[in-house]
């Protein structure tokens, strides 16, 4: 083999070999990935106050997302994982505001930060030892748990757990931000408490729970067996839908069915409607021929001798009228001889008439002289002359009052003034019958005795003085000297 080929093989060996190297030592960070480059020295910065010397970490690079390449021998590549963590957090025996002992399970999510500071810092604490991220973190929490349910109740811390997980990541940022770490996210997952406090705090809640699942459960079955009655009156209705429906049907068919069988009979009937009718209008013809038949042979021929038979009464009946006639005329001729033998009769009857009308008015003129003298004698004597009338009339008076008295066959008198009071009975009636005729005469008759009493007395004139005299004839009992004998 030439020289000239060894060489080229060389060079080419060589530059394979730092290709190689080149790309071995080119390092791309992952996506959760952060490189950081060690190998060249910080800045150095003097205090001026204390004047002690420090380096910080500027020497160190961080690679983030990138690629880096690593000089060999002077640099160094260190990785730090990004990515985040899961970490259980569990606190137990954790006493709350109101002193009850709480057992608290969460979770909390932490990451290393995504910029340089973070990154370094993260790395300064946690880049040989990453798993103390997750220690670190739960020791972090933990004390921020306890410090936190200190300050709360159990029930504010069930009532409000995102409010409670709010306040532990504050609590507990400060520490995980100057490690490094970022708490993404941190949940309370279950508390307990020592004792049956939880259970006896949601007694009540578990109780009124459990009254509402009984009354929704109740109003559920009510509900249910509503339905079901609907269901079952939706039913009942629809059968009975059905069976008006079929009774129906029925009706009409077994109606089709009777009008089917009665068919027959009603054409039959029609049949012998039509012959009737027929037979009917035969009847009234075969009627009228025989009417007329009548009038033909009898009705007429009756007529007729019926017409004679009333001509012949009418003649009849004029000849007899016209004999009455006859008859009646000479009756008339008769009369006329009785009428004037009436008439003599009458005049006679008259002129007796007459006479006596003459006498009565001749006694009648009689009479009236006899007045009229008695009358001028009255005037002449006057009062005298009427007292002589009441005299003659008294004692026709006195006898008429004592009538009654003449009918008693027994009399018992039942009074305090014994049997006097009979004569004064018989003095009151004579009294009364002459105010009486006082009344209806006009004529003072008591005034007329006074003045006949007075003229006895004085001079009066003269008038006849008979004495009045009372009959006691009819009254059985009665003496004569007018005594009516008394019988207890």
């Amino acid at each position: 083999m030439s020289p000239v080929v060894i060489a080229v093989i060389g060079v080419v060996v060589l530059l394979v070999v730092l290709a190689l190297a080149v790309i071995t030592r080119y390092k791309v960070a992952g996506p959760s990935e952060a490189f950081i480059i060690t190998g060249r020295r910080g800045k150095k910065s003097t205090d001026p106050v204390t004047g002690r010397t420090s380096i910080d970490n500027s020497g160190q690079k961080v690679v983030v997302g990138g690629g880096v390449f690593v000089i060999p021998f002077v640099q160094q590549k260190f990785t730090l994982d990004l990515s985040s963590r899961q970490i259980p957090v569990a606190v137990r025996g954790a006493v709350t505001l109101r002193g009850v002992k709480s057992n608290l399970d969460g979770v909390a999510i932490v990451k290393v930060g995504g910029s340089e500071e973070t990154i370094r810092a993260a790395a300064q604490r946690f880049l040989q030892q990453q798993d103390g991220i997750v220690r670190f973190t739960q020791e972090v929490l933990s004390g921020a748990l306890r410090a936190i349910v200190g300050r709360m109740s159990v029930e504010d811390i069930i009532r409000d757990r995102a409010a409670f997980a709010s306040q532990v990541a504050e609590e507990a940022e400060a520490s995980l931000s100057g490690q490094g770490l970022i708490l993404d996210a941190f949940q309370i997952q279950d508390i307990t408490t020592e004792g049956s406090y939880l259970e006896d705090l949601g007694r009540p809640e578990a109780a009124r729970a459990k009254q509402e699942a009984d009354i929704a459960e109740a109003v559920a079955r009510r509900a249910a067996e509503q339905a079901r009655l609907k269901a079952e009156e939706e039913i009942a209705i629809a059968q009975r839908t059905l069976y008006l429906k079929q009774a129906e049907i029925k009706a009409q068919t077994d109606e089709a069915a009777a009008q089917a069988n009665a068919a027959g009979p009603l054409a039959e009937a029609a049949r012998q409607q039509d012959i009737l009718s027929e037979q009917e209008k035969v009847a009234e013809r075969q009627a009228a021929l025989t009417d007329r038949e009548l009038d033909t042979k009898i009705r007429k021929p009756a007529d007729a001798a019926r017409y004679q038979a009333e001509q012949e009464a009418e003649a009849r009946r004029i000849a007899q009228v016209k004999e009455a006639e006859a008859d009646a005329e000479r009756a008339r001729l008769t009369g006329e001889g009785e009428k004037l033998q009436r008439s003599a009769l009458a005049e006679a009857v008259r002129i007796e008439g007459e006479a006596e009308a003459a006498a009565i008015a001749a006694r009648g003129t009689a009479e009236a002289e006899a007045m009229h003298k008695k009358a001028d004698a009255f005037e002449r004597y006057g009062e005298a002359a009427v007292l002589q009338m009441l005299v003659e009339v008294l004692p026709q008076v006195v006898a008429k009052a004592s009538e009654p008295l003449s009918a008693v066959d027994k009399m018992t008198v039942i009074s305090t003034d014994g049997a006097s009071q009979l004569s004064r009975t018989v003095t009151d009636n004579v009294a009364q019958g002459m105010e009486l005729l006082s009344s209806t005469t006009g004529v003072d008759i008591a005034g007329l005795l006074k003045n006949l009493r007075a003229g006895k007395s004085g001079s009066a004139p003269a008038a006849p003085a008979a004495p009045a005299e009372v009959p006691a004839q009819g009254a059985k009992g009665a003496a004569s000297d007018g005594k009516i004998e008394i019988t207890d």
